[in-house]
């Protein structure tokens, strides 16, 4: 219906190995806890955390494994990535900037992803397939 709404997942968990100088040997792989969800709206995380969408007490994590890496310019990486979601695991490629400044690593990238590929949800009228997923991670290197 052209509204838009945001939410958050926390309990992120994560094993970065990323080196921009060795790419064919750098790893990622990170999980989020989905019963965190959090749209500020209970009434709808509550529906959200349900067996039609997420199933949180049957898929309790959001998983995604990297396969592979690729350097464009400057900071900007892509990484191909196995996104686990509801026991289905696709593969979604994710353009993401890397910059490092002393002991701290930081990542913020992003992609699009068809919810109905993962089983969340019908198709409806009212709700949009495509969802923008937003990633932003301080780790050590």
């Amino acid at each position: 219906m052209g509204i838009g709404v945001s939410g958050t997942v926390g309990g992120l968990l994560a094993d970065v190995q990323f080196n921009p100088a060795n790419l064919a040997s750098s790893t990622i792989s990170a999980s989020v806890d989905a019963n965190t969800i959090n749209t500020d709206n209970s009434s709808r995380d509550e529906h959200l955390k349900g067996e039609d969408f997420f199933d949180v007490s049957h898929f309790p994590k959001i998983a995604m494994k990297s396969v592979s890496f690729k350097h464009k310019s400057g900071n900007n990486y892509s990484g191909l990535f196995n996104l686990t979601i509801k026991g289905k695991t696709k593969q979604v490629e994710i353009p993401f900037s890397f910059i490092q400044k002393g002991s701290t690593g930081t990542f913020k990238g992003g992609f699009k992803m068809n919810r109905l590929d993962f089983g969340i949800g019908d198709s409806s009228l009212v709700l949009s397939d495509d969802v923008t997923v937003s990633i932003e991670a301080d780790v050590s290197v």
